[in-house]
């Protein structure tokens, strides 16, 4: 369920993170004017946000004066995915579904957009595949179709209310019944068209469950006729219930009490 924003709610912060994310999304640096016109922003006020970020060296200015990510937020990236115990139990039940020649990938939803954690193509190692692609469209992928079902139709609607919506020109209707469709069948099963993604060359499918204790959701992605769905879905549940096995046994783990006679020496 999406948090509600407070009474009174910091602008400057959220403001921030908005540009924050518009850059970390980026594949070359920007300015503070194109920036403003990507954000629907006052150029005034992305310039004190840049320079602000700038200062703490989150972001850094390059010989052409444009923005890109600097050191303070490739720290909080790492002390992020320390901090998650998400990837930390995932990465051994994940190397499972390698066997079944398909992209597996695992992503998480932030407002429209999912960031992919892991996106390991055949062949490829398992530590080439940790955060080497960028954010996409929740709508245009099975990871976000996934996370979007789990979120109430009013939540939806507001998401995009007054805005396009990526893989559905006809609007919000189109998208709830899509919706609609994945919670009825409990799993997203889209079709995903050419792009960089994984390198497609032509357009392939995405079948993704979420996970029931996390924002996140398990994908496997490449050529899947509907009639290999039961299967591959059975491959990526058993591998949902050992990510959040370890996941509840680490949460437990964490708050068993201790023995009264270890606890007095302490």
């Amino acid at each position: 369920m999406t948090t509600k924003s407070p009474a009174q709610s910091n602008k400057s912060i959220s403001d921030g993170f908005v540009v924050l994310q518009a850059l970390a999304s980026s594949d070359r640096p920007m300015g503070g004017r194109e920036l403003a016109r990507l954000l629907d922003m006052e150029t005034t006020r992305i310039n004190r946000l840049l320079k602000t970020l700038a200062s703490m060296d989150i972001l850094q200015q390059t010989a052409q004066r444009k923005y890109e990510p600097g050191p303070g937020m490739h720290v909080l990236a790492a002390q992020s995915l320390h901090a998650s115990s998400l990837l930390r139990h995932s990465m051994d039940a994940l190397e499972t579904l390698t066997s079944t020649d398909l992209i597996v990938a695992l992503g998480v939803l932030w407002r429209d957009q999912v960031a992919y954690l892991y996106h390991r193509t055949p062949g490829m190692s398992a530590g080439d595949a940790l955060g080497r692609i960028g954010s996409r469209p929740a709508t245009m992928t099975g990871v976000g179709m996934a996370l979007l079902a789990a979120k109430t139709d009013e939540e939806i609607i507001s998401l995009y209310t007054g805005r396009d919506i990526p893989g559905y020109p006809e609007g919000p209707e189109a998208l709830i019944d899509q919706i609609t469709t994945i919670r009825r069948q409990n799993y997203a099963y889209v079709e995903v068209h050419p792009d960089t993604l994984g390198k497609a060359s032509d357009i392939h499918q995405t079948i993704a469950t979420t996970l029931g204790t996390t924002t996140a959701a398990l994908a496997l992605s490449g050529w899947i006729p509907e009639t290999s769905t039961v299967e591959l879905m059975k491959l990526l549940r058993g591998c949902k219930e050992v990510i959040e096995g370890k996941m509840i046994h680490n949460l437990c783990a964490e708050h068993v009490p201790l023995p009264g006679s270890v606890a007095n020496m302490l």
